[in-house]
């Protein structure tokens, strides 16, 4: 049987685990990646919402209810991972590394 759970973790509270839905937090994932750009400074997190929405599935994200939230678990567990990161000064900018 697979889990349906996959373990976050969060850049600013390493040692705190949650238990999220595998499916929103990859389909989330898999977007955000594809729209963040690798070189510096990267993408605002506004405009990374914006130009993932599309690429949500549907039906996990209809009319993309919660993506704020999910875009907000994936990205401060991609940072926890060294996937992503966040530029030196504000505002907040995100790029793959």
């Amino acid at each position: 049987m697979v889990d349906d759970k996959i373990e976050v973790r969060n850049i600013n509270s390493p040692d705190h685990i949650t238990r999220v839905d595998r499916a929103k937090y990859e389909d989330m994932k898999q977007a955000l990646l594809a729209v963040l750009p690798e070189e510096a400074p990267g993408m605002k997190v506004p405009e990374a919402k914006e130009a993932l929405l599309p690429k949500l599935d549907q039906s996990l994200f209809p009319g993309g209810d919660k993506a704020g939230w999910w875009l907000k678990c994936v990205q401060l567990d991609l940072e926890f991972k060294g996937v992503i990161a966040r530029a030196e000064k504000p505002p907040v900018r995100l790029r793959r590394i």
